[in-house]
């Protein structure tokens, strides 16, 4: 016993000395916090083992071409010369958190600028000159300007002119043109050799129609290459300009067997949409799939703060109304979301009786029928103004995405009642729905999916779709929230169907703010330090090849 006593005051005198001579950490500066809020992830699949040696072999093409792409956004987004000088500044945190966000603008903080030197983020990023008027771009003749695949400059006269992608991204496009030919002679599945093709020369002419409808007919091919200039969110300005970005995926063919029964539903699920009967005349296309997948590269746009977990495309309105549109689920994606951020969050925010309740089967059928219920609705305005796209405008994209979102859970609902989907129930749905907003509305208040969460909030609180218990958690009533998403639907149908920019600016600058009482519990989750986002270790060599 003596001999304990000895050894057990040694040491305390040892853990004295040790602590005087130490001195205490250092607090942590304000922008490392913010490296610290994305989670990082190694992004791998068991689904690689199941792949031929050809497949292997494609898997590295596709990341090569995928870091092309990435350097072409990298371009778009915050230009080379921004790029560059990211490497001369001193504070590694900075650096850190500068690559995160593929420039100075913290995306998931309404696109502050944080690094020395930088202001506002240009609306129109770096597709157009930043001293650009709109008066000089409506004097421009060009049809090009208006292309989506194309970028504004000045001639050495300071004149505007516009470039095609395949000329302003000319060496880049040769290096992605060598690798697709490589991997055109290794692709052993015909859809997949036949869609890399016409991608190839989508590159080379910046015309993607024929590609995005053979991508279409690709059905059963185990491997999947969604890369491209896809996205138009970071053009706040015109919302025309899309980004260049890449997914390398493996499907899970047993998760994605389960889904194949819903393509063939999408006419009758249009027909259910509570939404006035003129908003719902079109009929989608059902030459479409629902497919489970693991990500194993993400370049580019996809790649820039928020991770996508699920796609929906192709975005061309002619190929969805001729084939329908593909949905893409990254289940592996999805389950580090979940698992970091989702369950801490209902852990903290949402009251005991229901937290159980946010599963991840709900919270993936979610996800699933958000990108289903991008396909229904409207395409086209019923006032004769043309695409809904078009017609929105730089507004297009936020309330598309809320349709995407409160759509997809109504259908979930309709799917649940049915039996036809059986592993999960209607109040799981509802409650990891809202419990998810507090997820996503972290994306900030300049991103398009931010904004629609952020709209939906407050339409689902004034509705009554939650209250506080006394601890200020959340209580779901979820026949309200059944209630609100009805006609939270139909609103936002109806402003895709008019076609009035001006009515839905007005909405979403009144509905799309955040209020002191949800910037508390924001507050909250930041304060548990709950990640808000996944950052990636991928790449090669960390799937083994």
């Amino acid at each position: 016993m003596k001999k304990l006593i000895i050894f057990a005051m040694a040491a305390s005198m040892l853990l004295a000395v040790g602590c005087k001579g130490k001195k205490a950490a250092e607090p942590k500066s304000e922008i490392q916090q913010k490296v610290d809020e994305y989670a990082e992830f190694s992004l791998t699949s068991d689904l690689v083992e199941t792949l031929s040696a050809n497949e292997k072999e494609l898997v590295k093409i596709f990341i090569e071409i995928s870091q092309v792409m990435d350097e072409i956004y990298w371009d778009q987004y915050f230009g080379y010369e921004n790029r560059a000088a990211l490497d001369t500044l001193s504070d590694p945190a900075v650096r850190a958190f500068a690559n995160i966000q593929y420039g100075a603008w913290d995306r998931l903080d309404s696109e502050k600028p944080f690094v020395p030197g930088y202001g506002e983020r240009p609306l129109g990023a770096n597709f157009y000159p930043v001293d650009m008027t709109e008066e000089e771009y409506a004097a421009l003749d060009d049809p090009l300007k208006e292309s989506q695949y194309s970028v504004i400059r000045r001639d050495a006269e300071g004149k505007l002119y516009v470039l095609p992608y395949h000329e302003a991204y000319k060496e880049e496009l040769a290096k992605v043109d060598a690798l697709l030919e490589k991997a055109i002679g290794l692709a052993e599945n015909a859809g997949l050799k036949k869609y890399l093709e016409a991608r190839r020369e989508a590159f080379r002419t910046d015309d993607y129609f024929e590609s995005d409808m053979v991508w279409m007919d690709m059905k059963d091919s185990k491997l999947d290459f969604v890369v491209g200039p896809i996205e138009n969110y970071d053009d706040a300005l015109h919302g025309l300009k899309c980004s260049q970005e890449a997914y390398v995926l493996i499907k899970d063919e047993q998760w994605s067997n389960d889904l194949t029964k819903f393509a063939a539903m999408l006419p009758e699920m249009q027909k259910l949409l509570p939404c006035d009967e003129k908003y719902k005349k079109e009929v989608p296309g059902t030459d479409c799939d629902i497919n489970v997948y693991d990500v194993v590269y993400y370049g580019g746009d996809c790649n820039a703060g928020s991770k996508t977990i699920a796609i929906n495309l192709p975005n061309d309105e002619r190929v969805q109304l001729a084939k329908g549109s593909r949905r893409l689920q990254l289940k592996n994606a999805m389950k580090a979301k979940f698992d970091n951020i989702m369950v801490p969050i209902a852990n903290l925010m949402v009251c005991p009786e229901q937290v159980d309740s946010v599963t991840f089967n709900a919270f993936f059928g979610n996800t699933c029928y958000h990108e289903v219920a991008h396909g229904l609705g409207i395409k086209q305005t019923v006032t004769g103004k043309g695409a809904c796209r078009v017609a929105l405008g730089a507004q297009y994209s936020a309330w598309e995405e809320a349709k995407a979102d409160v759509c997809g859970l109504f259908l979930t609902e309709q799917l649940i009642e049915r039996g036809l989907i059986t592993n999960t129930t209607v109040n799981q749905n509802y409650i990891t729905f809202i419990a998810g907003i507090l997820r996503s509305v972290r994306f900030g208040a300049t991103e398009a999916h931010g904004v629609a969460n952020i709209m939906c909030y407050n339409f689902f609180k004034e509705h009554g779709a939650f209250t506080r218990d006394e601890n200020g958690k959340y209580v779901i009533n979820v026949e309200k929230a059944r209630e609100a998403a009805r006609e939270w639907a139909s609103i936002i149908i109806a402003m895709e169907g008019e076609g009035d920019a001006a009515a839905a600016k007005a909405y979403s600058e009144k509905n799309g703010k955040v209020s002191p009482e949800l910037q508390a519990d924001l507050d909250a989750i930041r304060d548990a330090n709950i990640p808000r986002d996944i950052v990636y270790n991928q790449g090669a060599k960390v799937l083994g090849l």
